[in-house]
């Protein structure tokens, strides 16, 4: 769809805005955590977590070492379908370190409930959707729905009693 106007979307100002601050890798390394499960399927992402992107590399935290042997021989096409799915040049080199993977709650905070906060009404899920429209970046959209469903809308002004007396 073509711009009828001089005016951009916000979806793609907070990109440009994302690539002048130099946010666009720690943005995609979000992303990656939040959609690792469907990314990589069942197998690789119990086993795995995708700790940081640092110099264009993905740091891979591994289970253990019988994963860590494996996933070498799999780096190749792990990289690869990465690249694909994410679009991206962010990425050209996986490194795998073995160490301890964070729950699985972790990455999926807008999708499941993990019972430290109490779920959010449909009609703030639906609000914060509706005003995140316009962003185009799937990743982004969903960060920034998270984050406006967390803060609830002001109450309406209303005027106390004693106000109401001193209208003429």
């Amino acid at each position: 769809m073509a711009r009828s106007g001089p005016f951009d979307s916000s979806g793609a100002i907070l990109s440009a805005l994302a690539k002048r601050l130099g946010l666009e890798s720690r943005l995609l390394e979000l992303r990656l955590q939040r959609h690792w499960h469907d990314l990589v399927g069942e197998p690789i992402a119990s086993h795995t977590w995708p700790a940081q992107i640092r110099f264009k590399q993905l740091y891979l935290t591994v289970q253990n070492s019988v994963w860590l042997q494996q996933l070498a021989f799999l780096k190749p096409a792990l990289l690869a379908k990465l690249k694909s799915e994410t679009e991206t040049e962010f990425l050209t080199e996986i490194v795998l370190r073995v160490g301890q993977i964070p729950s699985r709650s972790v990455g999926s905070a807008a999708t499941s409930h993990d019972g430290g906060t109490p779920p959010l009404p449909a009609v703030a899920l639906a609000e914060a959707a509706s005003r995140t429209a316009a962003i185009q970046d799937p990743g982004l959209r969903e960060r920034f729905i998270e984050v406006i469903s967390k803060y609830p809308s002001p109450p309406a002004p209303h005027r106390r009693a004693e106000d109401r007396s001193r209208v003429p």
